[in-house]
């Protein structure tokens, strides 16, 4: 089964009856915030090219000693 975190996309909703232009910094900034933390966009960038299996096994090698 899948991560329940995996299938929910992040949004920010408009309060009813305001301008369009309504706090639009505010809302984008906590939108970003949310596509960060979701890891979206992290994602999209490690599947942009492939990357074979004993690659991706050595990467998290370096990284896990890196943590060390």
């Amino acid at each position: 089964m899948s991560d329940p975190k995996e299938n929910k996309r992040p949004e920010v909703k408009l309060p009813e009856n305001v301008p369009i232009d309504y706090n639009f910094e505010k809302m984008l900034k906590n939108f970003l915030k949310q596509v960060d933390k979701s890891g979206i966009l992290q994602q999209v960038k490690a599947r942009r090219y492939y990357e074979k299996p004993s690659a991706i096994k050595r990467r998290l090698e370096k990284e896990r000693n890196k943590k060390r």
